[in-house]
Formats: structure tokens, sequence, C-alpha cells
């Protein structure tokens, strides 16, 4: 296959990279920043802004050449704290963005690309996007519209033979959580590894799953306490953050 990843210089988006390349694919990466690559050599790699639309077509352009995108993964995505109401503008702008319009120009591009010849486009969201209460955080609503966005456009794209997997995690061990929480992840409930991320990813991508939500132990959780009446839900998740800020 002929795989590209956004936001593929770190974290998940590296990790997918490194496991699709073992599997013998043709993989391309972009992100921002190169340098966190500077010493690699397996990928094919392109300086782009998820937020800005036609530098992604212009690399994905490059990348596909007379080939076919078989698979593109967006794993782009911006992270600011806001429960306790000290998020600023700039913050706010970018979460808003990177994760919501930075997804729709990844289903923008990966439908160009692939409208001729079917396809897999796959969104990084998150677990806590499924829940649905007045205080959720910013970051927690940006997720849970990227969730919505794809089950849209996965209905408009199904006749182009392109399907949308929507993949929804919980906490993983990556260096960015770690660097968000003082190396400190004694507080966060299911964490898995990377590893244990990508095994569970590569598979709803095989299989073409439409929403997956992992750990299960978090996934059961987040059902639990879906069906709350949202006042409560509120009340809990609200003691919950401020929990993990001691």
């Amino acid at each position: 296959m002929n795989v590209f990843i956004i936001g593929g210089t770190s974290g998940i988006g590296l990790a997918l990279a490194s496991y699709y390349h073992l599997q013998g694919n043709c993989v391309g990466v972009c992100g921002r920043d190169l340098q966190k690559l500077a010493d690699e050599s397996r990928f094919e790699k392109y300086q782009a802004d998820v937020t800005n639309i036609v530098q992604l077509q212009n690399i994905i352009q490059q990348f596909v050449g007379e080939r076919t995108l078989s698979l593109l993964i967006n794993c782009a995505g911006s992270y600011a704290e806001d429960v306790a109401y000290d998020i600023n503008y700039e913050e706010a702008v970018a979460m808003l963005q990177t994760n919501i319009m930075g997804a729709v120009n990844c289903l923008e591009v990966g439908r160009k690309a692939m409208c001729h010849t079917g396809g897999q486009i796959v969104l990084l969201a998150s677990i806590s996007g499924i829940l649905d209460y007045p205080e959720s955080s910013l970051y927690t609503k940006t997720k849970r519209s990227v969730i919505q966005i794809a089950d849209a456009y996965r209905r408009a794209l199904r006749r182009y033979g392109i399907a949308i997997t929507t993949i929804a995690p919980g906490y993983v061990d990556t260096q960015k959580l770690r660097d968000l929480n003082h190396n400190d992840l004694s507080k966060k409930p299911f964490l898995v590894t990377e590893a244990q991320a990508v095994s569970e990813i590569t598979q709803a991508i095989t299989e073409k799953k439409a929403l997956l939500l992992f750990p299960k132990q978090m996934k059961w959780l987040m059902r639990f306490l879906s069906y709350m009446p949202s006042f409560l839900l509120s009340k809990i998740m609200y003691k919950k953050a401020h929990y993990m800020k001691k």
C-alpha cells in the first residue's frame, strides 16, 4: 500500500508510520517540524501544517505521483487544558483550527485523491468525544466534532469506495502525554503503551471499522457515563478534572 500519515513526526503517528513501513508499505509522513525526523530515512518526509489545505494537497500529490493513495491517516492534534478556565485565545484557536479544520482538510484532500480509486481515511479523535455535557472542555468538544464530521463524510463518500475510520483512544503513553503531565502518569486510568495502541488501531483499520473506542475498560466506562443526566455528568467530570490537576 501507499500510506500517508499527517502528524507522523512523533507519538502515535510515528509509531504507525514505523508499523506500516515494517509491513513493506511505501510510507510518507508530514508535520510542521521535520527536525524531529532529522535522522529518519525510512519514510518520505514532507513539511506541512494540517490547517493549510493547499500545502496538504501539494505534498500528497508529490507523494502519490503516478501511484494510488491507499491509506491516509490524520494524527495531527492540538491540546490545551481549559477545564480550569485558564485557556487563552491562541490555544483556543489552535485547537479549533487543528482539530476541526485539520480533520476536514484531511477528509477533503483524501476525497480528491481517492475519488476514482477508493481507499481509506483515518481520523484520530479522543474517547472523551463520545460524552456530551455542558461543562466539557473545548478540547473534548473539538474531538466530539471530529467524530460527528467523520460520520457525515462516511455516508457521503461510501459511494466512491472510500472507507472512513475514526479512532478514539483513551490515554496512550506517548512522550507528549508525559510532557503535558511532567512525566507523572499515575492519575491516567487504563493507560496503554504505544505498541498496544498501534495494535488496536491497525486492526481497526484492516477491518475498516467505522469507530474504534479503546481500551475496553475506558470504552465501557465512557459508555456508562454517556447515559447519565448531563447535570450529573458535569459534576462528575468537573471533580475529575480538578483531581487530575492536583
